[in-house]
């Protein structure tokens, strides 16, 4: 079944709780400096967006790769780095038309979205709603959503 992060914008009150859950997640630490999914402010305050790796099917990353540190998760179909192979070249950062594949100065390597192995942290965290993992088929054509993966 295909699934997919729902991102509802007019519902995100820019409380920042997706950002601390993936970077606690992935990092270990409660900052949003080292998440993966970012909640962008338009206007002062007057619309909050989060933000992250949309797993597109035809992904540029994974093709741009010169060492194959991108794969396709089987189990959840999320495009992943493996950071044994990561090279930190940074060609991944260049081919993403979205930008949300990023380079970690500290560690040298890029990281991204991975769907968290199919139970998204940064949506349940979500204290309005704003991000939801759902199956593909609740989506609605024009909304903004994120992430669609394949999960078994």
């Amino acid at each position: 079944m295909l699934k997919s992060l729902l991102i509802d914008p007019e519902k995100c009150t820019s409380c920042l709780q997706c950002e601390m859950a993936c970077s606690f997640e992935h990092e270990g630490i409660f900052n949003p400096a080292q998440s993966r999914i970012k909640v962008f402010e338009f206007g002062h305050g007057v619309r909050a967006v989060p933000y992250t790796c949309t797993q597109c099917q035809e992904a540029w990353c994974l093709h741009a790769c010169p060492v194959e540190a991108i794969t396709v998760n089987p189990s959840t179909g999320a495009k992943e780095v493996d950071t044994q192979t990561c090279v930190g070249c940074k060609v991944c950062t260049i081919a993403c038309p979205y930008g949300t594949v990023n380079y970690d100065d500290a560690s040298g390597k890029v990281s991204k979205c991975d769907l968290c192995g199919g139970d998204p942290q940064c949506a349940a965290a979500c204290p309005t709603g704003a991000i939801t993992y759902v199956s593909a088929a609740e989506v609605p054509a024009e909304a903004v959503h994120l992430s669609l993966a394949a999960t078994s």
